[in-house]
């Protein structure tokens, strides 16, 4: 929990404000998992703070929620093309991926169970989209793409989640499937460019 609770001050995930007149705001609560590896030891206990989105309503806190993922032909696609031409595969995945979504509605939640005092007149102005709100997926599409584009791909028409690079020194591939991610292409050196720039982003692993 204090992980979790480090993670969301250290990304300004929101900001205490008294509650504005005649807004709504949502809840929260702590959800726990145990993640085990292959063996089935276990890996490490996971706490995450997960807003109740049920509580939203249409055109006030939430409008569009839609997020594409990646289509399974485009996987099988972009892997036959990196196995036929011995490209190298980088897979990676984002800590706290949906934390790093930029919200463009006004979003009020409870204050912090546990974590932060209690005051009647005080919820927690969220600025970054935090799991379990309905348009966190699409906020973080939104910001993985629209970095990705600053370093110069582009997408690709018939699937968004599919980004590519042209450059003199080769081809790159991104396919994103929410938080994970796919790298292939023609240069390994372009390939561990692109991840380094990501991860001045964002936390990957």
């Amino acid at each position: 929990m204090q992980e979790e609770y480090d993670a969301l001050m250290a990304n300004n995930t929101w900001t205490l404000t008294s509650i504005p007149l005649c807004r709504k705001f949502i809840g929260c609560k702590w959800i726990f998992r145990v993640k085990e590896n292959a063996d089935g030891t276990i890996n490490k206990y996971k706490a995450r703070l997960v807003a109740k989105g049920f509580h939203q309503k249409y055109g006030c806190d939430y409008t569009k929620t839609f997020s594409p993922v990646v289509k399974p032909v485009t996987v099988r696609l972009i892997l036959t093309l990196a196995l036929t031409n011995q490209w190298p595969l980088q897979q990676i995945d984002v800590n706290n991926a949906f934390l790093n979504g930029l919200l463009h509605e006004e979003v009020y939640m409870d204050p912090l169970p546990d974590f932060l005092p209690f005051d009647s007149n005080l919820v927690c102005k969220l600025h970054k989209s935090i799991y379990g709100l309905k348009q966190a997926p699409r906020a973080w599409y939104e910001r993985l793409t629209s970095t990705l584009m600053s370093f110069g791909f582009v997408n690709n028409k018939c699937d968004p989640s599919l980004l590519v690079l042209n450059t003199i020194a080769g081809c790159l591939y991104v396919l994103i499937y929410v938080d994970d991610i796919i790298l292939t292409g023609s240069s390994s050196s372009l390939l561990q460019a692109v991840i380094s720039k990501l991860h001045s982003v964002f936390a990957l692993k």
